[in-house]
């Protein structure tokens, strides 16, 4: 019988081979992408792959989250409506607004600086609500650069908990601090470092990895992103996201939940990290979250039979929830 690293090996060849098709070809030149793409939305997505590649055209509207540990949203609302903004609420998000039209940049506003809300997309909101950050628990954000899900994740424990922030690059430290401070937040701690070699004198009770990623999921946003990142390329980001969870489940205190998630909607960037690094972990559970218009997660891709356990995960796309596309996994160690 072929060892473990043997049968992943394996498995990485058939997922991270290019199998481009005359009609993935065809889809690619029109719109824009990188033939490999589109053969994958072809292969999971069947029918729905044009829809998703046509969602991708229509530009994200401007999401807001109010910050109402400075202000009630009440108050938000009629300051900016005031000032000439027209808001909409977003049904899944307890603090979340699209902007649907506004006088001038939501980022320039009085109200911005002040650090009444933050500039944060649908699906990054989600990741910190589907986490459920607890008050007064020591939390650990191993990505938290510029500070979006650090920022929610004190807003959400009324800045109870204690927060580890963690980020490799000086200058992206920089905008960390300065929005935690922008939204009125004191208790955390700023670590410079990669968190694949973090160490800790405490466990923390959760730990949020919204993990590096291809970007794939806000081509809405960014169109670069259609062509941006080769097979090999995403092969690479891949293996740093197993390296990433592994050492967020070694970290974790037991009992306690890692929730990973990516900006992403390639299963090279989701299921299949979560069916690598849980093939060795039986003291693992996922944990599906109830409440948020979240799609089911792949079961398969190549002929890969994914871990059971992936079922419990979730995704959002483009096309069906109005997002950019994200996976989302809460994760639990039960020893």
């Amino acid at each position: 019988m072929p060892k473990q690293s043997e049968r992943w090996d394996r498995s990485d060849e058939v997922i991270f081979s290019d199998r481009s098709t005359p009609e993935a070809r065809r889809l690619a030149q029109k719109y824009g992408y990188l033939p490999y793409i589109v053969e994958r939305y072809l292969e999971l997505l069947g029918d729905e792959a044009e829809d998703l590649l046509e969602a991708n055209e229509v530009p994200m509207p401007e999401t807001l989250r109010c910050n109402d540990f400075k202000i009630s949203c009440g108050e938000l609302e009629s300051r900016l409506g005031e000032a000439g903004f027209e808001l909409e609420r977003v049904p899944f998000l307890p603090h979340g607004y699209h902007v649907i039209s506004s006088p001038i940049s939501p980022g320039a506003t009085h109200e911005y600086l002040k650090g009444y809300y933050y500039l944060q997309d649908p699906g990054s909101m989600l990741i910190v609500y589907v986490m459920n950050p607890r008050p007064s628990a020591t939390i650990l954000d191993m990505a938290a650069a510029p500070g979006g899900k650090s920022t929610q994740i004190l807003q959400l424990t009324r800045d109870s908990s204690l927060l580890i922030a963690v980020e490799p690059k000086r200058e992206r430290i920089k905008a960390l601090r300065s929005n935690l401070q922008r939204m009125g937040f004191s208790n955390y701690i700023l670590i410079r470092s990669d968190a694949r070699f973090l160490s800790l004198d405490t466990k923390p009770a959760q730990v949020l990895l919204d993990a590096p990623s291809s970007g794939e999921g806000i081509i809405r946003k960014d169109k670069n992103r259609k062509t941006k990142t080769s097979l090999s390329d995403l092969r690479r980001i891949h293996e740093l996201q197993v390296e990433l969870l592994n050492r967020a489940l070694s970290i974790v205190s037991p009992g306690g939940t890692v929730t990973y998630a990516a900006c992403s909607t390639a299963v090279e960037e989701g299921e299949y990290t979560v069916h690598k690094v849980l093939a060795d972990k039986d003291y693992v559970t996922t944990e599906r979250p109830f409440g948020f218009p979240l799609s089911k997660p792949f079961e398969e891709y190549r002929g890969v039979i994914f871990d059971d356990r992936v079922k419990g995960c979730g995704r959002l796309f483009p096309h069906k929830q109005g997002t950019e596309g994200f996976f989302i996994c809460k994760l639990r160690r039960l020893d």
